[in-house]
């Protein structure tokens, strides 16, 4: 059985501050056109907190809002991130696909775990193809807990893996790999923090230290 390799998504291998700001600035000029915002969009806020679901999200950035508010606030948010994504205002990190493509054909299993939405996720694999490389997307909606590492333990699950890696930049990735048991590796990119990293088994500075992590493999025919 190979191992599994899983990606988180945003902040990993695609670079949502490219899409970030124009999409939640829309979103919070969405909400003063319905009289429910005054204030600046709260951008730092937002990247504090970024990697966690998006239903947190909202209850962080809009903690004095109803649920109705809020539901429309990720809605639009959701509308504006996949139109950025399909126009092509976002971009993936370098050595994105050089790296997939590494890891595919030394036998390893890859799979992308994200706190995003599946249509969100699925935007952004269609529009660079990265199924090309990657076996299966799965997103936090598909566990009722929220929780990155039971979201995991699903992947593993579902695809008799025991052994591999979580490759993410905050501490929701390196929990979910010390919890079900595989390695641990840190992203020091754009929203990652010193201190989650310090957690994690291995740091890398660029996705194309992972080649040097992952050992090339022998792929037997039968």
């Amino acid at each position: 059985m190979s191992q599994a390799i899983i990606f988180d998504m945003d902040g990993t291998l695609f670079q949502t501050d490219k899409i970030l700001e124009i999409s939640l600035e829309d979103t919070f000029n969405y909400l003063s056109s319905l009289n429910q915002w005054e204030k600046e969009t709260p951008i730092e806020k937002y990247r504090e907190i970024m990697g966690v679901p998006l239903p947190r999200v909202w209850e962080a950035l809009l903690p004095h809002h109803s649920i109705e508010v809020r539901k429309q606030a990720d809605s639009y948010f959701l509308q504006r991130l996949i139109e950025n994504i399909r126009s092509g205002k976002g971009e993936l990190y370098p050595n994105v696909r050089e790296v997939l493509s590494y890891l595919k054909e030394n036998n390893y299993s890859i799979y992308i775990a994200s706190n995003g939405l599946m249509e969100y996720l699925k935007a952004i694999v269609r529009y660079y193809h990265l199924d090309e490389w990657v076996a299966e997307t799965f997103s936090i909606e598909q566990v009722d807990t929220l929780n990155k590492s039971d979201l995991v333990r699903t992947i593993l699950e579902k695809n008799e893996h025991s052994q591999g890696a979580v490759v993410g930049d905050r501490l929701s990735d390196i929990h979910a790999a010390k919890e079900n048991g595989l390695a641990s590796i840190g992203c020091q990119f754009d929203f990652a923090k010193e201190e989650e990293l310090l957690q994690a088994d291995k740091v890398i500075h660029a996705l194309i230290e992972l080649k040097a992590i992952f050992p090339k493999r022998e792929v037997h025919s039968i």
